[in-house]
């Protein structure tokens, strides 16, 4: 029996089960390229750049690289990206690391599902900024600043789902080094990206000096996503997942300490979990998150287990792109499904 007020009725199997979503990111977008994911109609970049590979995932090229364009547009000479944006406007004058990288995934995943060298070589000033940025703040031990301030002030704290998704962006924009032969670039970054895996594999006093951000569930598994080798690290990540965060037929809990399911999360550990050859699993938690949605379909941000409500009564567009991104992931129904499963560069 359905636990949830609304049925959903997406069939994850195939790419035709998410059309809808497609379109509902379409309708979403802003004329400049922009795609919102707040109500107020204001959204971050990393959460845009997640919106349109949710699009280039369903073959909405149009308006992916429309988003990408806004990407360009809007970068920082210094190769960074402002907090937040409403359309085109910066609204907190903050750069956090992790968003200024995170093109370089967008860019790679448009390129795996079209195959187009001259895309690549269009994007590439934008990438190669964007990774240098990320870079001019990564300490000696390899992890990475998440922050500089409207004063040009780095915080000097280093997050570790922050560096996580950096050394994601880091492994793609490697990858693109290597079709486009930036041979320095890739030896440069190669360096980069080991000393920040190697981090993110011994993370001891390293992350998180600041506030204790263990609670949540991304810590746990985004080392996961962002491409640790480590199996004993895995394992305790993994185990920490299942004993704090997974409520089982319900999906991930965002925070270990409250009664909230959200369904980015969800799809995301279900990414990881499928990464590490717990296929089972999953698909449980992926149709897990596809159960949370509206009465059109379109996923809520998650689900209040105690008073069995939907909370907030929100559908981000980053969390519709999160649930396509893990069907593709479970499934493999692009050329682009290994985006988070394999590493994207050659040894």
């Amino acid at each position: 029996m359905n636990k949830f007020p609304n049925i959903s009725h997406i069939d994850p199997s195939s790419l035709d089960g998410f059309n809808h979503l497609g379109k509902f990111l379409k309708d979403t977008q802003f004329a400049s390229g922009a795609i919102p994911s707040n109500p107020d109609g204001s959204h971050d970049p990393w959460d845009h750049l997640e919106a349109v590979m949710g699009l280039t995932t369903l073959g909405y090229n149009d308006e992916a690289l429309k988003g990408i364009n806004w990407m360009v547009a809007n970068q920082n000479e210094d190769g960074s990206w402002y907090n937040l944006y409403q359309d085109k406007e910066p609204l907190e004058l903050n750069k956090q690391s992790n968003y200024s990288s995170y093109i370089a995934v967008a860019v790679w995943h448009f390129y795996l599902l079209n195959n187009d060298i001259d895309f690549l070589q269009t994007y590439w000033e934008a990438v190669q900024k964007g990774i240098l940025f990320s870079l001019t703040l990564q300490h000696s031990n390899g992890a990475i600043a998440w922050n500089v301030d409207e004063n040009a002030k780095i915080d000097a704290d280093y997050l570790l789902t922050g560096c996580s998704s950096i050394a994601k962006s880091l492994e793609c924009a490697i990858a693109i080094c290597q079709v486009l032969e930036h041979q320095q670039y890739e030896s440069e970054w190669r360096v980069s990206h080991l000393k920040l895996i190697t981090a993110l594999e011994n993370p001891s006093e390293i992350f998180d000096l600041k506030k204790d951000r263990s609670k949540f569930s991304m810590d746990w598994y985004y080392p996961i996503l962002g491409g640790i080798n480590s199996k004993q690290r895995i394992a305790s990540l993994m185990m920490k997942i299942k004993d704090s965060f997974w409520i089982k037929g319900l999906g991930i809990k965002c925070v270990s300490d409250e009664p909230w399911v959200t369904v980015a999360e969800t799809s995301e550990c279900s990414i990881a979990y499928k990464k590490i050859g717990e296929d089972k699993i999953a698909l449980e938690l992926l149709h897990n998150a596809l159960a949370i949605v509206d009465a059109k379909g379109i996923p809520y941000m998650g689900w209040q287990f105690h008073e069995n409500i939907y909370w907030p009564e929100e559908t981000p567009s980053w969390t519709s792109a999160a649930c396509i991104l893990a069907a593709d992931a479970n499934n493999q129904l692009t050329s682009a499904a290994n985006l988070f499963i394999k590493k994207q560069f050659k040894s």
